[in-house]
């Protein structure tokens, strides 16, 4: 049977045919005039956010809120993990020809074969066709414009300045006149440091959550790698080597463990900061884990691979080809991140959310402590600000007698609006005057609360919440009414 080339696989095959493939189910609330594809987990309930939906052609698929489209091609190449057919370092024109083919039913030779297409040469790549903008350390104006790339990321000044010799904001016009600027983090291919081969490439992030990431075009990406060391250990002399797949998830390991909350002493830290730190900026290739094993012969390696499937993978293929460079298995470490986190980038973003969060157990004052603590679920929950701005009954005794006694005279205030609804001998006027009192206690209570706790009031919906706080309303004939689930939380102070 003759070959098939990709516009055979773009012709003869649906979008759709490859989601389900790569394990998505149709969402059928959503309906059919756009389908949308969901995958499920192991309870049987979608998971959230991993949803992609077909285009009106039909042909094409995008994954929200970002509007980048994938054809069949592009989308297997762009996922390879979600296939069966692959297995990590493989070819990703190889991959595309084995799962097109058996969707197809066409069977084909069981060697290594590239489709072959027409499709214009790259230039190499050359990093003089880039206007480089370098981080000094000693001119705080050069160190400014690397702010919206490293601090959405969590990643500090000490951080940047330990590895301010291995990234630069790199500017390319392209083709269309328009100038293009990324931050770079140069690669090299390993015992060759002399000669940048390409870029790992991150953009600013954008209004949705979402930036760009990739590799310059031209760069030599199947053996080059980004290779750093804070202390510029050379990578043949390294006694430790971290691997990672972003180099964002390096310096975030890095300022995790140097971090005050690490368990790691002078001597290790000193140890870290001459470690060496590599990104392959995204899959890894056979070509560059072989290039950091056959160069630092004599290290240590600690696999830093997301906690996904593949990167499980990733750090199998690791072990397979150190196995066969004769390392031995004790100098191969997995370095985990904490379960619930993917990556260290996420990881560190988690920690500062806790070391920033007032309401984070450390950060609570003593007297408020217990007060805190009943809104945990679990000891290393951080409660909401909706949550603790509106206590009950029982946790109101946990506070500090100033802010109990504000709550008393709100309820006070509350019970007495309360009262006079049941009253025709009160004037409507005087009903609404007791209903604004109950309101501007309250108030009061929250906004000293949240003083006290070092948040921020919520103001969203703010007359709503006036309702619920005080269960108070008027009628169409000026009567007070209350709200039933709130007289029953305000059912009385005994002070």
């Amino acid at each position: 049977m003759a070959k098939l080339t990709y516009d055979d696989f773009k012709q003869r095959l649906s979008i759709q045919d490859v989601l389900v493939d790569a394990g998505y189910t149709l969402n059928r609330r959503d309906g059919l005039r756009y389908p949308s594809y969901v995958r499920l987990g192991s309870d049987g309930r979608r998971i959230h956010g991993d949803k992609f939906i077909v285009t009106a052609n039909g042909q094409c698929c995008f994954q929200p809120p970002t509007q980048k489209n994938y054809n069949v091609i592009g989308f297997i190449k762009s996922h390879p993990e979600m296939f069966s057919d692959y297995t990590p370092g493989m070819d990703k024109d190889r991959l595309v020809n084995l799962v097109c083919n058996r969707l197809l039913n066409n069977p084909i030779e069981d060697r290594e074969a590239k489709i072959v297409t027409e499709r214009q040469q790259l230039p190499d790549f050359s990093i003089d066709d880039y206007t480089l903008h370098k981080f000094e350390g000693s001119n705080r104006e050069t160190q400014k414009p690397f702010y919206p790339y490293f601090k959405p990321r969590g990643l500090n000044l000490s951080t940047q300045y330990a590895f301010r010799k291995d990234f630069f904001i790199a500017e390319r016009q392209g083709t269309d006149g328009k100038v293009y600027r990324n931050l770079a983090f140069p690669m090299t291919v390993p015992g060759k440091d002399d000669k940048i081969v390409g870029l790992e490439e991150r953009g600013r992030k954008k209004l949705d959550g979402t930036s760009y990431k990739g590799i310059a075009r031209g760069s030599n990406a199947s053996e080059g790698l980004w290779v750093a060391s804070p202390e510029a250990t050379k990578l043949q002399d390294a006694k430790r080597v971290f691997v990672f797949e972003s180099a964002y998830d390096a310096m975030a390991f890095y300022q995790i463990l140097m971090g005050k909350g690490s368990n790691l002493d002078a001597e290790a830290k000193t140890e870290l900061a001459h470690g060496v730190f590599a990104s392959t900026g995204g899959n890894p290739s056979t070509r560059q884990l072989e290039g950091l094993l056959r160069t630092a012969k004599e290290a240590t390696f600690h696999i830093g691979f997301d906690m996904d499937e593949a990167g499980q993978k990733f750090a199998e293929q690791f072990k397979s080809l150190a196995e066969k460079e004769n390392v031995p298995t004790g100098r191969i470490v997995r370095e985990e991140t904490t379960p619930g986190y993917k990556d260290f980038n996420e990881e560190l973003l988690a920690i500062i959310e806790r070391q920033s969060n007032p309401l984070a157990k450390d950060n609570v004052k003593d007297e408020l402590k217990d007060y805190v603590d009943s809104f945990r679920k679990h000891p290393g929950d951080i409660p909401s600000v909706k949550e603790v701005l509106h206590p009950n009954d029982s946790q109101i005794d946990l506070l500090p007698k100033s802010l109990w006694q504000l709550y008393a005279h709100y309820e006070t205030l509350y019970e007495d609006a309360y009262t006079m609804q049941h009253s025709r001998l009160v004037a409507p006027e005087d009903k609404e005057e007791i209903k604004e009192k109950a309101l501007e206690a309250g108030k009061a209570f929250r906004t000293e609360l949240a003083n006290a706790l070092g948040v921020k009031e919520e103001t969203e919906a703010e007359d709503d919440e006036k309702k619920v706080s005080a269960g108070v309303d008027l009628d169409a004939d000026g009567n007070v009414e209350i709200n039933e689930s709130e007289e029953t939380k305000h059912h009385g102070m005994r002070r």
